[in-house]
């Protein structure tokens, strides 16, 4: 009985949404890449030359040496990012599947946020690790774009702060997992630690630039309505 009523729910939802939301969203819907300075927002990558990058590819060495089976696999599971790898922080019903209008909205984020990270990568177009040393070894796929700043990491905080806005009570755990994400492009052997650090000044601020736009917290009451919904579902299957 449980079953079905959660099936209900998911069916019901489902049907209420035009199919075209499973279409890849064009960028730009809330935030345009060429209304940001991205060099404005944060310092300038290190010259290969640096002592920064020297510190940098000592830490990735020694991550490399340390990694474990275990963090090889995570870091291959956050390469294949996705808004519901916060289910360990949020819960196991934080599904796509459960929550279409939610997926929708943060494929919007992405792509908005992927074009405003690009453009940033191309000011710099730093040198992955790998290609500045050839010590390091990449255990996931090595992206052709440049390093800095680090994408995934200004993906990973710009989708923390945006579901602190809906699970207030669960912010710093969000962070936790975005530095999570954020330190598995380091294990990856892809990026050096002030790629993330930058990306997570990036993702911050674009947080606070999402906000600012009112279709965009429009959309995020429709969201928070889906949640709460399903969460209310969840709730129920679980009582005794």
């Amino acid at each position: 009985m449980k079953n079905i009523h959660r099936l209900f729910w998911v069916c019901a939802l489902l049907i209420a949404l035009p199919v075209s939301i499973f279409a890849t969203p064009a960028a730009g819907l809330y935030l345009k890449a060429e209304d940001f300075d991205v060099a404005a927002l944060i310092p300038p990558a290190p010259e290969d030359s640096s002592l920064a990058t020297a510190a940098d590819l000592v830490t990735v060495l020694e991550v490399q040496k340390r990694r474990t089976p275990e963090q090889v696999a995570l870091a291959a599971y956050f390469a294949n990012d996705s808004v519901f790898q916060y289910d360990a922080v949020i819960g196991s019903w934080f599904t796509a599947v459960n929550l279409p209008r939610t997926a929708e909205f943060f494929e919007q984020i992405e792509a908005d946020r992927y074009e405003i990270s690009t453009k940033g990568k191309k000011v710099w177009q730093r040198p992955r690790p790998p290609l500045l040393d050839p010590r390091i070894h990449a255990c996931i796929d090595l992206p052709k774009s440049g390093a800095y700043p680090s994408g995934h990491s200004t993906m990973a905080f710009v989708w923390a702060g945006l579901l602190a806005e809906i699970f207030p009570d669960k912010r710093e755990a969000l962070r936790e997992r975005a530095m999570v994400v954020a330190w598995s492009r380091i294990i990856g052997g892809v990026h050096y630690p002030t790629d993330i650090t930058a990306g997570r000044m990036l993702g911050d601020r674009l947080v606070q630039e999402f906000l600012k736009v009112p279709a965009l917290r429009e959309a995020l009451q429709a969201v928070k309505g889906e949640i709460a919904r399903v969460s209310a579902v969840e709730h129920i299957d679980a009582m005794p």
